[in-house]
């Protein structure tokens, strides 16, 4: 049993499925998974449930109301009594068919607790990766999705959790709003890509977790040999010294570790960088 200072928290690494039934399923069973080892909070991977998906506006404009997906998360966080932040999910608005990527948190009653839309969009090159492993060289996430601008922090029974998604993490401003906000813990939802994941992924974890002295759920996606979009996976949960906790490699699991804040005081005590900012305080 973890203490009012401590948690089991677990990242779900997932394999794209052929189908939303099937994408679904899948979460379940490693949700029910990471449930039975003592998880308390659980994330998701981004776009865990549509990935591949060309009708995005349409998706969203199911989403908007209580569509599938946020059916299906607020029934496990439900039913494992757990907090779980539901990867991303396309969500339109009443202001435009361009839907955000919208991570929702549940707690463990079933209640929408918070929502995080993502902020930065994956406009890019992406250069093949090593090994020849072909990738799709031009990602444009804003041809598909609007970008949004709050930052969120968002409280729960357990935590201060900041919310973030997948390339959110190249940008450390980010990171440093939500510690500000004081956040102890963050969600990284991703669907990195196996190019830039191999050299990038689990060092922007681990210094977004540093640097901001906060516990990291990098939550990602997995599909390395795909000719066309490959996806790095290497889930992963960071303390805020940087140690890696968990780790999922390149097939789907999940990693579960204890978080604990007694630990996060400790680091913050001893190394008080918030108060020695000299520069953007």
């Amino acid at each position: 049993m973890s203490s009012n200072k401590s948690f089991i928290a677990a990242a779900v690494q997932l394999r794209p499925q052929a189908s939303l039934q099937q994408n679904l399923a899948a979460a379940e069973t490693l949700i029910k998974q990471a449930a039975e080892a003592g998880s308390e909070l659980v994330v998701l991977p981004e776009n865990f449930a549509y990935l591949g998906r060309s009708d995005l506006a349409q998706v969203g404009l199911t989403e908007q109301h209580n569509g599938p997906v946020y059916e299906f998360l607020k029934q496990q966080a439900q039913r494992h009594s757990l907090w779980l932040v539901g990867g991303t999910v396309p969500v339109c608005d009443a202001n435009s068919v361009k839907p955000f990527a919208r991570s929702w948190l549940f707690d463990p009653q079933g209640n929408l607790a918070q929502h995080y839309d993502k902020i930065h969009l994956f406009d890019v090159d992406v250069p093949k990766s090593a090994g020849e492993v072909l990738q799709r060289v031009t990602y444009r996430e804003s041809d598909d999705y609007r970008s949004a601008t709050d930052v969120v922090v968002a409280g729960t029974e357990h935590c201060r959790l900041g919310m973030s998604v997948c390339y959110d993490l190249r940008f450390a401003e980010l990171y440093r709003q939500l510690a500000d906000a004081d956040a102890q813990v963050v969600a990284v939802p991703a669907a990195f890509t196996a190019a830039t994941g191999r050299d990038h992924w689990e060092l922007l974890l681990r210094a977004r977790a540093v640097e901001n002295q906060l516990f990291v759920i990098g939550a990602n996606m997995v599909d390395r040999d795909h000719a066309r979009r490959g996806l790095w996976g290497g889930s992963a949960i960071i303390d805020p010294w940087g140690t890696v906790l968990a780790r999922v490699d390149d097939e789907p699991g999940v990693a579960i570790a204890e978080i604990d804040l007694d630990r996060l005081a400790e680091i913050r005590s001893k190394m008080p960088v918030a108060q020695h900012r000299k520069l953007g305080a």
